[in-house]
């Protein structure tokens, strides 16, 4: 054993005094569980429709796959603790309101590029609205969770 300097103990109960990351327990959980039934829904709805229908809709096609990915982003990304890991999520869940929103009023005032439904489109109305919900809902547990401001 060696005995520890001033500054590791300093460290250890600084370590020790932080509350922990509680983003993954709880509601969270059942949170990050809806993230990868999206993810890995969209993700098997877009490779079928780019590999099968690519050429009736692109652009919607091409976006259900930025929707895959960004689930995908947003379901490790809440999963993981950390500061950077929080940022991630913020992020991801926040492009995820932005696409729902953008594709949503997209489809209705501009069908002939969304001949085809996709995730957002119509705001998630083929999924029961969840996608329009689940960033709301997303933001307001990474709201609640937000890890405590470093002291200088």
């Amino acid at each position: 054993m060696t005995p520890q300097t001033p500054v590791n103990k300093a460290e250890n109960a600084a370590s020790e005094a932080q509350p922990k990351d509680t983003r993954n327990t709880g509601p969270g959980r059942l949170l990050i569980a809806v993230y990868a039934v999206f993810a890995i829904s969209a993700t098997a709805r877009a490779g079928y429709q780019i590999l099968t229908k690519f050429s009736e809709a692109p652009l919607a096609y091409l976006l259900s796959a930025f929707a895959a990915l960004v689930y995908v982003v947003a379901t490790v990304s809440l999963a993981k603790a950390g500061r950077t890991w929080f940022r991630v999520s913020v992020a991801a869940v926040l492009v995820e309101l932005v696409g729902v929103l953008v594709v949503g009023a997209l489809s209705i005032f501009d069908s002939v590029n969304f001949p085809h439904e996709t995730v957002w489109s119509l705001f998630g109305r083929g999924y029961a609205f969840i996608p329009l919900l689940l960033p709301i809902l997303g933001l307001v547990w990474l709201y609640r969770r937000r890890p405590v401001p470093l002291k200088a």
